[in-house]
């Protein structure tokens, strides 16, 4: 069984469903299996310290999913174009990985969530990517062959899923939304079982 890592920081929710959908796209991939992990809050004055198991949710991803994920998912909401802090955070922290070619030749994708509809979501996706092609990682997107990339009226990208959350961030994820994180996680875990054999 083929573990693909569904990394994410969710701050209203909405990262949080679509993580979800994510892995339940993934684990329609007989061989594949969703492993959902989160990061902790960080302070804008110094080091934040969190209890080491969440209230609740996915636990706290530790360096051992990186490094037996067969691909990885990674999902934040967008700040100012750019991926959330507490994610940037942890991956700031991955030298060792990049030092030893952990994620190397793995299949990567991303996605988001913002508050307006040109919040830049397609920026906060190309800012994950950065990182994971420092990795050596391979990225994965959805192609148009998926009709929703075509016909919806909210979120979607072919750099990844995409969610427009609202002023409030209140707004559920539309259908068309949902399919795409869905596609995402049956995509990526396909393409992760052709690279690993």
């Amino acid at each position: 069984m083929s573990d693909i890592l569904v990394l994410y920081y969710s701050r209203h929710g909405a990262v949080k469903a679509m993580a979800q959908l994510v892995a339940r796209g993934v684990e329609q991939v007989a061989g594949a299996r969703a492993r959902l992990r989160t990061v902790p809050e960080v302070s804008t004055v110094c080091e934040a310290v969190a209890d080491a198991i969440p209230a609740g949710g996915a636990p706290y991803v530790e360096p051992k999913d990186l490094e037996e994920c067969a691909g990885l998912a990674l999902g934040s909401p967008t700040r100012f174009g750019n991926m959330a802090a507490p994610l940037k955070y942890f991956l700031d922290s991955t030298s060792g990985q990049w030092l030893r070619g952990t994620l190397a030749g793995k299949p990567a994708a991303a996605f988001t969530s913002t508050s307006s509809l040109h919040g830049g979501q397609e920026t906060t996706l190309l800012s994950m990517m950065l990182p994971l092609l420092h990795h050596g990682m391979v990225i994965v997107g959805l192609p148009y062959s998926e009709p929703e990339l075509l016909t919806t009226a909210s979120g979607g990208t072919p750099y990844g899923p995409s969610h427009l959350a609202g002023p409030a961030s209140d707004q559920p994820l539309s259908e068309d939304e949902k399919k795409l994180c869905i596609a995402l996680g049956r995509r990526l875990a396909e393409i992760a079982l052709k690279l690993g054999k």
